[in-house]
């Protein structure tokens, strides 16, 4: 299962079942989780794990030293989880202090040439699509999408189900359950609706998020007071908002409207 040009250092620990395609390198104080699928022209580098059952395509490099000039060669960490798919060209880089982690949760689609930096902070079942970076210390919650050649700056949280539009940039958290807007900076446009259904939350929970928006971006209250406003709400996705929106350090993006449109009008 593992081919003769591989090359495997001493201190890699490689479970039951792998397969090591051709010319593949894995660095000492490796872990390789049972029945992972290597493929061939793989690096994966020192101090990265492997949860069981994941698959790596060519090219991929895991666990290279941070993009950060306050890196200090000292030991950190990448850990992907359980039954993830790392595609062509995917770049994923160790934390930058000493004992950090950039951390990969379990399920998890990293499309061809995606990249997350050091310290990013990923949930379940999350996509990542073909082009999209994730700077350092972004968080993204379970179950979000992140389209195409999207761009999200460092210390910028993506909430749980939310889907960035292709070719979006953040620097302003996006929350949970929401959706941004194409080519267009740190603007949301509406809530995930398809993501909500796939999810299997019901219209009761929607016609919440919806009645959430409508408070959040259409009552004329700044965000201090909608949030105080949304914590009457009887809700647990509301209340997940209110958390999501008092927890936020970059401040949240911004609803998009049409030129002289109002933002009820616009979540109508």
């Amino acid at each position: 299962m593992i081919h003769p040009t591989a090359v495997i250092e001493s201190g890699a620990e490689v479970g039951e079942g792998v397969m090591v395609g051709a010319f593949t390198y894995i660095g000492h104080s490796v872990k390789i989780g049972d029945r992972c699928t290597i493929n061939p022209h793989v690096t994966i580098l020192p101090y990265t794990t492997l949860g069981a059952g994941c698959k790596v395509h060519s090219g991929a490099v895991l666990g290279d030293v941070p993009q950060d000039l306050a890196f200090k060669q000292e030991a950190s960490f990448v850990r992907i989880g359980e039954n993830c798919v790392i595609r062509e060209g995917v770049t994923i880089h160790r934390g930058t202090k000493a004992g950090t982690v950039t951390e990969i949760g379990d399920r998890c689609l990293f499309m061809a040439q995606s990249h997350a930096a050091h310290n990013v902070q990923v949930g379940d079942d999350v996509i990542v699509a073909n082009g999209a970076l994730l700077a350092g210390y972004v968080e993204v919650g379970d179950r979000a999408f992140i389209s195409g050649n999207c761009l999200v700056h460092q210390f910028t949280r993506v909430g749980r189900l939310a889907m960035m539009a292709g070719g979006s940039a953040v620097q302003k958290d996006v929350l949970p359950f929401c959706i941004t807007r194409s080519v267009s900076p740190n603007t949301i446009m509406g809530l995930n609706v398809v993501g909500l259904r796939r999810a299997g939350f019901t219209a009761s929970d929607r016609r919440d998020l919806k009645q959430a928006l409508k408070v959040l971006y259409g009552s004329g209250l700044n965000i201090s007071q909608a949030t105080d406003e949304l914590e009457q709400i009887e809700s647990a996705l509301v209340q997940e908002w209110c958390q999501f929106i008092r927890g936020s350090k970059r401040g949240i993006c911004k609803f998009f409207r049409r030129s002289g449109q109002s933002e009820e009008d616009a979540i109508e």
